[in-house]
């Protein structure tokens, strides 16, 4: 495959804004992806890709099919709601493209597996994008916990509190699904938490709710217990309707409790905590990484480079469909009240699923 990699964009909507108009134009400058195309079902959006990404107004479609049958690409960007993104996966592998997704896979476990398996069958290569573990401030506390300067991990808190109570506030779409703070919000969060853990999930417990001034169809707050593989805990609180955005977006709180240090992380404030005395700790403030860039600009970079030959970005298929079984396992636990095993929830799924094809339109 020649640089550089010729790639499709697949919506224009909030994220995609971002994606045409910061995250992809430093690799097309770099020299190491060429737009073809872009995809949206509203016309009026066709300037972000015509500005961002430099696409001729002929170059911009709502026809998908149209899209990928004028345009030969290297691989898709899928940048819409997660309930399309099997569909247009479908269609990426009848092209003999590979794909670079919006998290979460998509929107269901049993949609999950279809396209894990179907990827994998194809034999090509596909990464999702949950960005904030890639962010600056995680994967320092990642990288502080794995260098075994503080001992062994024990356990991890996790806090992400948030007020987008009023409809529309989080984008419509996410006031009108099913269990919003778990499929789009704590999405994020259990794939950090299996980053500083460095394990799978073994059990999963999850009680949510939707208080009477949350806004959302379905659940918008909970509290999550995690049992992981290697014998370290979590405990995570999620909340999209509080009175104070205390948490939010980029700003989580995560708590890693190592043998010899407490690590807190709070608002990109990293610190660790020894007790020398009882009530009396010593705390050490400590700096965060450094790098060219973060999040989604380097997820892409590193995607482009695997399909050069280099290796796969840790959001690789294989790895995410763990996040998911974990995500998913947390719906069924919220909605049955159980604790659910969640290697034997990901085996079941993957054995129960067939290939039925996607709903026929995004």
């Amino acid at each position: 495959m020649p640089k550089p990699y010729r790639f499709i964009q697949v919506g224009l909507g909030l994220m995609g804004h971002a994606w045409a108009h910061t995250i992809m134009p430093r690799l097309i400058q770099m020299g190491k992806a060429r737009p073809v195309a872009a995809v949206d079902l509203q016309p009026e959006s066709f300037w972000k890709a015509q500005q961002g990404l430099g696409l001729p107004a002929e170059k911009c479609y709502t026809d998908l099919e149209r899209a990928f049958a004028e345009n030969e690409a290297d691989f898709v960007i899928i940048v819409t709601t997660p309930a399309t993104h099997e569909l247009v996966v479908d269609i990426a592998l009848r092209y003999d493209m590979d794909i670079l997704s919006e998290k979460p896979i998509t929107d269901t476990m049993q949609s999950t597996c279809r396209v894990y398996q179907k990827v994998k069958a194809a034999g090509k290569k596909m990464a999702i994008t949950l960005s904030c573990r890639f962010d600056q401030d995680m994967q320092t506390l990642e990288r502080a916990i794995k260098s075994g300067k503080y001992g062994r991990l024990n356990y991890v808190v996790g806090r992400f509190t948030h007020n987008c109570r009023k409809f529309g506030s989080w984008g419509k779409f996410r006031h009108e699904i099913p269990d919003p703070l778990l499929i789009e919000g704590s999405v994020h969060h259990f794939d950090i938490l299996r980053a500083f853990t460095g394990s799978d999930a073994k059990t999963v417990y999850a009680l949510t709710w939707n208080p009477p001034w949350g806004e959302f169809a379905g659940d918008s707050t909970g509290m999550v217990i995690i049992d992981m593989l290697n014998g370290t805990r979590c405990m995570y609180e999620g909340a999209k309707a509080n009175a104070c955005t205390y948490n939010g977006w980029h700003n989580e709180y995560f708590r890693a409790e190592c043998e010899d240090g407490t690590l807190e992380l709070h608002r990109r404030w990293l610190r660790v905590m020894r007790d020398y005395g009882w009530n009396h700790p010593l705390t050490e403030d400590l700096p965060l990484e450094q790098q060219p860039v973060w999040t989604n600009e380097w997820i892409a970079e590193m995607f482009v480079d695997w399909l050069d030959g280099g290796p796969p970005p840790a959001c690789h298929l294989d790895d995410e469909i763990q996040c998911a079984a974990l995500l998913f396992a947390a719906v069924e636990s919220a909605h049955t009240g159980k604790v659910i095993e969640v290697q034997e929830f990901l085996r079941s799924h993957l054995n129960a699923v067939g290939t039925t094809p996607a709903p026929a339109t995004v």
